[in-house]
């Protein structure tokens, strides 16, 4: 199984880094910078209110059906062809339920016709998990690796044309960069659609009340971590823009965005992991295999990558964020450089964010795996209550720096408290010369960046200086060991 995950994994990264990073950086720091920071906070806090309610959207159905599918890979033809009806009435219900909590905490017209397509976009990539869902279940991870880059390839195409392709006199706006996503999701879901029904020998719809009542059943509690998990991630922007107020709350959502699409990204290297470990780890529980290696391997990667992008972003934060965000024609000077400065300290807290999250990722997805959700959710429900006190606490004190420190400590409780547990529920031994291996790179990863800083360049050079160094000192560590990679992946078998 180390050697299904590296290869694949490999592969997985490759799409991912090939199309993401110009997502990213050209497209979606573009589309921030032609509407400003008020319109994409306007976006951005709606965006976060209805993954609020992504919960209704899926019950817990996607990740329960990812590891039924590695575990019972026979039953695919069954259960696609009943799941595909809930699928359809999870949408309805999602969308009113969304619509009415929109209206109970005030929205507006113009808010409630973003928050239509924000939803229905919601919709089609929750459609576009599931579906992936079943793909990765089957341990066809190549097939799945090109599905989860090919919504963000048609939007590459999409927003590049309505950039700059000169259509329209008038400037972009962010409505078409949202209409952007329903065409390509839309497109998305259905070629995902097309490859599942092929490989489930698909024929009709199925409706039998018992078994979507079992479903829904044996779901509820992966429901409930998702609803948890996706309060205390996603709830920041939204305490925002409701207890600042006007615009003010706008501007600040737009600036505490800038920093999280950042982190966003950077989640996506996390995501990538858990939706190759589900499924593995899913299936050496049921073979009764051991797990500790893989767990080892995924972890120490992962580490490896959060500590250095935290490192990095500590020291180059506010030379980052002005890179990626250029002073707008109509904003003064000063205005402009307080910009920069909140949005750096806020990326500088949530990188640290990131290492809590990668984390997370790994032991998260374990104690998934082994159906360890009442405890879980135990911890997720905890997070739930840091982060909703962080946030009244700070936010009206410190604006969208106090939702950035309330999100780093709900984050680091979250993560320390799933490791605690995992390592109690599969009995792992404590390596301590492991644990401080991992210190010492941590430490050694900030010693460079500040060294780093004194190296006379360019703060790119000086960043990437201080990248391609920490790297080799995680191989030096033996933290990212590429003779002990090179071995499994030339072993037979997975």
């Amino acid at each position: 199984m180390q050697k299904k995950f590296l290869t694949n994994l490999g592969f997985l990264l490759f799409l991912n880094l090939l199309v993401k990073p110009f997502w990213v950086l050209g497209i979606d720091r573009s589309v921030q910078n032609a509407v400003g920071p008020e319109d994409f906070g306007f976006y951005f806090s709606i965006l976060n209110f209805s993954f609020l309610f992504n919960i209704v959207l899926d019950l817990g159905i996607t990740n329960f059906n990812n590891r039924n599918i590695a575990q019972n890979t026979q039953l695919l033809n069954k259960h696609f062809s009943g799941i595909l009806i809930l699928k359809l009435m999870l949408g309805l219900l999602y969308l009113i339920v969304t619509f009415i909590i929109g209206w109970l905490i005030g929205y507006n017209s113009l808010q409630f016709k973003m928050l239509a397509w924000v939803a229905f976009n919601q919709f089609l990539l929750s459609f576009i998990l599931y579906l992936r869902s079943n793909v990765s279940g089957l341990l066809h991870f190549k097939t799945d690796s090109v599905l989860s880059v090919l919504d963000r390839l048609l939007m590459i195409i999409f927003c590049s044309v309505l950039l700059w392709g000169n259509l329209f006199d008038q400037p972009f706006k962010i409505e078409w960069f949202v209409y952007a996503q329903t065409a390509a999701y839309a497109l998305t879901a259905l070629i995902g659609m097309t490859i599942v029904i092929r490989k489930s020998a698909f024929r009709r719809l199925n409706w039998n009340r018992a078994f979507l009542m079992m479903i829904l059943k044996k779901s509820f509690p992966f429901a409930l971590l998702v609803l948890l998990m996706a309060q205390y991630n996603r709830i920041d922007t939204v305490v925002i823009e409701r207890v600042l107020g006007g615009d003010t709350g706008k501007i600040q959502a737009g600036i505490y965005a800038q920093a999280y699409r950042l982190l966003d990204a950077a989640m996506m290297i996390a995501f990538l992991f858990a939706g190759l470990l589900l499924p593995l780890f899913s299936r050496m529980i049921k073979l009764n295999e051991s797990i500790e290696k893989l767990v080892k391997l995924s972890f120490s990667l992962l580490f490896t990558v959060s500590v250095i992008a935290a490192a990095g972003t500590w020291f180059y934060s506010n030379e980052m964020m002005s890179w990626l965000y250029p002073q707008h024609e109509s904003e003064m000077m000063n205005a402009y450089l307080q910009r920069i400065d909140e949005s750096g300290h806020i990326f500088r807290l949530l990188m640290f964010c990131f290492i809590a999250i990668s984390t997370t990722y790994v032991f998260g997805t374990l104690l998934t795996a082994n159906g360890s959700l009442k405890q879980l959710n135990i911890v997720a429900a905890s997070g739930v209550v840091i982060s909703l006190g962080l946030n009244f606490l700070l936010v009206p004190r410190m604006e969208a720096i106090g939702s950035a420190w309330a999100s780093l400590g709900s984050q680091g409780a979250t993560a320390i408290a799933q490791v605690i547990l995992a390592v109690y529920i599969f009995r792992f031994r404590i390596n301590t010369r492991y644990l401080l291996v991992t210190l010492f790179f941590a430490t050694g990863s900030f010693i460079l960046g500040y060294v780093s800083t004194l190296a006379g360049f360019d703060w790119r050079m000086n960043l990437l200086m201080m990248t391609g160094a920490a790297f080799l000192l995680s191989v030096l560590l033996r933290l990212v060991n590429i003779p002990e990679f090179v071995r499994i992946i030339r072993q037979k078998g997975d």
